[in-house]
């Protein structure tokens, strides 16, 4: 599901799924060289009937998408010769939702290669429906493996996959698209459910529900609602968290200072729209300003970017992963009677699986670094517990370079001072510069064998609900950075002058008319602006949540985490009540849930947790809803 207020004109209500010759649509749905054998036909199946089963999926993005993909693949096996009507609500396109959708600048990338991104499931993945093979995006799309997309292309790739989805269903299943919002479900527990659209008097009657509503716009938190007060007090400009391609830039002026708070995905975002978009260009190492831009000065907690995505393949024996964080440990937390604490007794396990898999990359490609064994080091290791560990690793791998220490990672800068904002801004460089080499320098191969093992520690955790922001931070600090260019660009539009960083540990305040900003590598330097824009994603609670339907939802009884998240049963997506019971008409599935695991979409042959999550609900919903079809012919 998407924000209260499109960032781009919505389709009409009750829009019927239809060829994609049919759609008025800019550019093409299917790419030319694709087999039309393998260009599904997605059609209307009719009105809905009186009587018929029926499921609501309100919010069609990839994780809507996702999970009507796996309802069609189950569909053979649980609901064979019955009838279904599947409502689809969402002002957004089918497929790509309100992220991926085709009507934003080609200048937006994906942040994985196109090798990487796939909808479809494998045998890697633990479910127990069938595996349904489909094409990556690079070989949907004819792109280079190592490509990084337009979000426009990803968008084009989503809808494709919906259109299969709907293609493959039973011909007893119906799908009906609703381009309009749910604002509102009802009902009780042994009834039917009312889901409430938009501007309608009379709901859609319906057996199950299954919320896969994506990424959620929040009401301001204190902080913000104070900010935004004095910028509108003091004729500033505050921008706070948003989806940067649904932001209205307009109001940074050229020439103008602009303090950026946050250094992730979604600046790397603002960068581009505020340089590339207003007509700049990056010719090799240099880039040419067009006379539009604003000079940006950006500090955030750590003072640097995400690390570069890696720049090689994998080649070699992979670390056989799951080793010290699997599902026996994941049954022994969930089994204390007093629970479990993050920090306390997962990241230990953790820790001990990354290092694990750090260390056999090590010890496997590049053995001319180690002077131990691999048995021998592999036997202490497995015993070891902190201290025993690093003085293990100490012994053996003598270049303290090819050490894992996953707290400096996490504070590259802790420590650091500069003299003047200058000496940082050739500090912040030669920071970049430095991990770019290295993530491109296959002799550094053990960072890739801590990537995987950071994908596996992800499929683990999700069985263990909110486990806190931290965490996901962390991951997508080390996993989840922007593509090598756009480091690239950052570090040419710093010698530009165009950007300039404030460092770690950014303190802001409001104060005489302006806002003002400092970073603790340059202790008592203070940069003023008279814009402020937040370049991080809301993060809606079930209670701040800007989506009604959510919010009420949570009112009406449903749980929710420490942290705000809707609380749902890990096993198929049933949403809990407050008593911890699960709801059997109603699912969730996604980022606005505590089994928020991973993206909608993933690597090949990674285990995709997502995609084993959407196949355990839509078997649920299935089966739910094949005991109410032989109840009614009854």
């Amino acid at each position: 599901m998407s924000s209260d207020t499109p960032a781009h004109p919505v389709p009409a209500p009750d829009e019927p799924v239809s060829p994609p010759a049919a759609r008025q649509q800019p550019g093409p749905v299917v790419p030319a060289h694709v087999p039309a054998a393998r260009v599904p036909i997605a059609r209307d199946r009719g009105a809905p009937t009186a009587g018929r089963p029926s499921l609501v999926i309100v919010g069609a993005g990839p994780r809507g998408t996702g999970l009507l993909e796996r309802i069609a693949a189950n569909a053979p096996e649980l609901y064979a010769g019955s009838v279904l009507d599947i409502h689809v609500v969402d002002p957004y396109p089918a497929g790509a939702g309100r992220i991926w959708r085709t009507e934003q600048s080609p200048l937006l990338w994906m942040n994985s290669e196109a090798q990487d991104v796939t909808m479809f499931t494998d045998e890697t993945v633990d479910m127990a429906g069938p595996v349904l093979e489909g094409p990556t995006l690079d070989t949907w799309a004819g792109l280079d493996g190592r490509t990084f997309a337009g979000r426009p292309q990803q968008g084009a790739y989503l809808r494709w996959v919906y259109e299969r989805a709907v293609a493959a269903l039973p011909p007893g299943i119906r799908v009906h698209r609703h381009a309009c919002r749910a604002v509102r479900v009802s009902g009780s527990r042994d009834g039917r459910q009312q889901v409430w659209l938009e501007g309608r008097a009379r709901p859609l009657l319906t057996d199950t529900v299954a919320l896969t509503l994506g990424h959620l716009d929040a009401e301001l938190d204190p902080e913000q609602v104070a900010l935004a007060a004095y910028a509108r007090e003091h004729e500033l400009v505050h921008l706070p968290p948003d989806f940067t391609a649904d932001s209205d830039l307009s109001a940074l002026a050229p020439g103008e200072p602009v303090l950026v708070r946050g250094f992730g995905l979604a600046f790397v975002d603002l960068m581009v729209l505020l340089t590339e978009g207003r007509g700049g260009r990056f010719e090799g190492d240099r880039y040419r300003p067009s006379g539009q831009e604003p000079i940006l000065y950006v500090g955030s907690r750590r003072g640097v970017p995400y690390h570069s995505k890696i720049g090689y393949d994998w080649e070699g024996e992979r670390p056989p992963l799951p080793r010290f964080f699997g599902p026996a440990e994941v049954d022994a937390l969930l089994a204390r009677p007093d629970g479990h604490d993050f920090r306390r007794d997962v990241w230990p396990l953790i820790e001990k699986e990354l290092g694990f898999a750090h260390y056999h990359r090590l010890f496997a490609a590049h053995p001319e670094r180690t002077r131990t064994p691999w048995p021998d080091f592999e036997e202490k290791y497995a015993a070891g517990t902190g201290e025993e560990i690093r003085a293990l690793v100490a012994d053996a791998v003598p270049d303290p370079a090819d050490h894992l220490d996953l707290t400096a990672l996490d504070r590259p800068l802790e420590g650091v001072r500069h003299t003047s904002y200058e000496d940082l801004q050739r500090g912040l460089r030669t920071y970049i510069e430095d991990d770019l080499e290295r993530r491109h320098d296959a002799s550094r191969s053990p960072d890739l064998a801590v990537f995987l093992g950071l994908l596996s520690v992800y499929g683990q955790l999700v069985r263990l609900g909110d486990i806190g922001p931290w965490w996901h931070g962390f991951f997508s600090y080390l996993a989840s950075g922007p593509p090598g260019p756009r480091l690239r660009q950052m570090l040419a539009l710093s010698r530009a002058g165009i950007l300039r960083f404030l460092g770690p540990d950014m303190t802001l305040t409001a104060e005489d008319g302006v806002f003002r900003a400092s970073g603790a590598t340059v202790p008592g330097a203070v940069v003023e602006a008279r814009a402020l824009v937040e370049a991080r994603l809301p993060h809606p609670t079930v209670e701040r949540t800007r989506d009604t339907l959510l919010r009420e939802l949570y009112t009406d009884g449903a749980a929710a985490t420490p942290e705000g998240l809707l609380a749902v049963d890990p096993a198929d997506g049933r949403i809990l009540d407050h008593d911890g019971t699960p709801h059997p008409r109603r699912f969730a599935l996604g980022p606005h849930t505590d089994a928020r695991g991973s993206g909608a979409f993933t690597r090949p042959r990674t285990g995709g947790p997502a995609f084993r999550q959407n196949d355990a609900t839509a078997r649920a919903a299935l089966t739910f809803l094949r005991a109410l079809s032989c109840r009614i012919a009854a």
